[in-house]
């Protein structure tokens, strides 16, 4: 018999072969399983545990690259935000437009069931438990929001990227989560023709941005 784990002719129990130490392939491994589990189950039902199982390693290699739940969360919310990470691309191209532009860039992320599927189960586990809702928070307003800030030139730039950010935010809950009609079945194109004004004033207009 081949000896492993130091000598002893064990294994760790529950750590397939081959999965007993840390490679960079295994961490991805890890990382897709944890977004698959959240996005299952969400994040209340979502245990180190289980993200081990459906990576086939032990637990312990889990808790060595991402530690506790919350910042494997956090790791596979900013995997299922990377093409939202993208709309500052959008508003570089110009003012004009940009909010016809920036309501089809995110409207096209939610319609497309790949990106769809993950994005709703953060949606869900941050309405119901504060660690996720605190730690979507934070990367909405350090990775996405604080860049689209960064690109306007209008006064108060937080607010106006927050406000278009919430717009966004709501649609995607009325239309896609809790689905309530005639929003849920309208066309694309009709929703972002109906909410690009909105985003362009928050976006461009140099006059208050209330009232």
């Amino acid at each position: 018999m081949a000896q492993e784990d130091g000598g002893t002719g064990r294994r760790g129990r529950g750590r397939p072969a081959g999965s007993r130490s840390g490679t960079p392939e295994t961490r991805d491994r890890i990382l897709a399983a944890a977004r698959e589990e959240f996005s299952a189950r969400g994040y209340d039902k979502t245990s180190i545990r289980s993200i081990a199982k459906s990576a086939g390693v032990d637990s312990s290699l889990v808790h060595h690259y991402f530690g506790a739940k919350e910042q494997i969360f956090a790791a596979s919310i900013e995997l299922s935000f990377e093409p939202a990470f993208g709309v500052p691309d959008v508003l570089a191209a110009g003012p004009e437009g940009v909010g016809e532009r920036l309501a089809r860039f995110f409207v096209a992320i939610w319609e497309n069931p790949v990106s769809r599927a993950p994005m709703l189960a953060i949606l869900r586990s941050a309405v119901t438990n504060d660690t996720a809702a605190s730690v979507l928070r934070g990367i909405v307003l350090r990775r996405l929001l604080e860049r689209v800030a960064s690109e306007l030139k209008v006064p108060e730039p937080r607010l106006r990227a927050e406000l278009a950010g919430a717009q966004m935010i709501g649609i995607a809950m009325m239309r896609y989560v809790i689905r309530i009609e005639p929003l849920a079945s309208a066309d694309m194109e009709e929703v972002v023709a109906l909410v690009a004004p909105t985003l362009q004033r928050y976006l461009t207009d140099p006059g208050p941005v209330t009232g």
